[in-house]
C-alpha cells in the first residue's frame, strides 16, 4: 500500500525519517483475529459498564477483536504492549500530534493518516494546562482511511468525567492515564484509550463502541432500533487500530526523546 503525500516543508522536518521507514509489523496473532473474526464467544464490555474496563475488571469480555453486539452496535477491542514507552510519552503524544505540522499525524500511520488538527491549539499549547488534560474539550479534525478510503472525522475529546467514567479509576494500577472521545463521521462512535505500566513499558488498551453519540449532553446509543452495524465497519476499524498502534509503539520512544521539549 502506498503512503500519503508529503510536502517539501514536511520533508525538511527532523521527524520525516519516521515517515520514510517501514511500518512496524502487526503481531501475527492479531492478523489471525482480523482474518477469522472473534466469533460469538466474547463481546466487548457494554458501554453502560465501561467502568469495568478502566478498573481492569473486564476480563470476561473481549480484549482483542471486533464484532457486533446483540443490540446492533459495533465494537473494537485492542490491547498493545508497548515496550520502552511510558505513560508520560502517551500523555504528550495525543496533544503533540494535533498541533504543528500534519507530518506529526502522518508518521503515526504513513499509509492512512492525512492530518489531525486541534480546534483549540492555544489551549493545547498552553504550558499551564497539565499534559494529561490537553485533549479535554478539544476537537480534532481528522482525515484518515480506515478501509473504504480517506474520510473526514471529528473527534470530540472529553474530560473522562463528562464521558461518564468514575474518575477514581484513573491513576490506579490498571489505568495510569487515558483519553476518550466521541467520533462524528459517517458512523458515530465512542472511543477510549487507557494505559498503565507493564513489564518494560506500558499496556495500551483501546475500546470503541460504534453506534454511540451525544444526545442532550449524554452519550447514548444513536443507532436506530432494528439497525445492525455492517460487519465490515468494526473489521475495518480493527485493521486500522492494530496497524497504527503497532507502529506507534515502535516509534514513540525516540520521537518523544527528540521532540518532548515543546508542543
Amino acid at each position: 500500500m502506498g503512503k500519503v503525500g508529503v510536502s517539501a516543508e514536511e520533508k525538511a522536518l527532523p521527524y520525516y525519517k519516521y515517515f520514510e521507514q517501514d511500518l512496524a509489523p502487526i503481531p501475527a496473532e492479531k492478523l489471525v483475529i482480523l482474518a477469522e473474526g472473534t466469533g460469538d464467544e466474547k463481546k466487548a464490555v457494554p458501554f453502560e459498564r465501561k467502568d469495568l474496563f478502566l478498573a481492569g475488571m473486564d476480563e470476561d469480555y473481549c480484549q482483542t477483536g471486533y464484532g457486533v453486539m446483540d443490540d446492533g452496535t459495533g465494537f473494537v477491542c485492542n490491547t498493545t504492549y508497548m515496550p520502552g514507552v511510558t505513560g508520560e510519552m502517551l500523555d504528550w503524544w495525543f496533544p503533540w500530534h494535533s498541533v504543528g505540522s500534519d507530518l506529526r499525524y502522518k508518521i503515526w500511520d504513513p499509509e492512512d493518516h492525512y492530518f489531525a488538527r486541534a480546534d483549540r491549539a492555544d489551549y493545547v499549547c498552553d504550558p499551564n494546562v497539565p499534559m494529561n488534560q490537553k485533549t479535554w474539550g478539544v476537537n480534532h479534525y481528522i482525515m484518515e482511511d480506515v478501509g473504504p478510503g480517506p474520510e473526514f472525522l471529528k473527534l470530540c475529546f472529553k474530560n473522562p468525567a463528562d464521558f461518564g467514567y468514575d474518575i477514581s479509576n484513573i491513576g490506579t494500577e490498571k489505568c495510569q492515564s487515558m483519553v476518550c472521545a466521541i467520533g462524528e463521521s459517517s458512523c458515530a462512535a465512542a472511543m477510549t484509550h487507557k494505559w498503565y505500566p507493564y513489564e518494560d513499558g506500558v499496556m495500551f488498551c483501546s475500546r470503541f463502541w460504534i453506534g454511540f453519540g451525544v444526545v442532550d449532553g449524554k452519550i447514548v446509543k444513536t443507532l436506530p432500533e432494528g439497525v445492525r452495524i455492517p460487519d465490515i465497519v468494526p473489521k475495518g476499524l480493527f485493521a486500522h487500530n492494530i496497524k497504527e498502534f503497532s507502529n506507534l509503539a515502535a516509534i514513540l520512544p525516540q520521537v518523544y526523546k527528540e521532540n518532548k521539549g515543546a508542543l
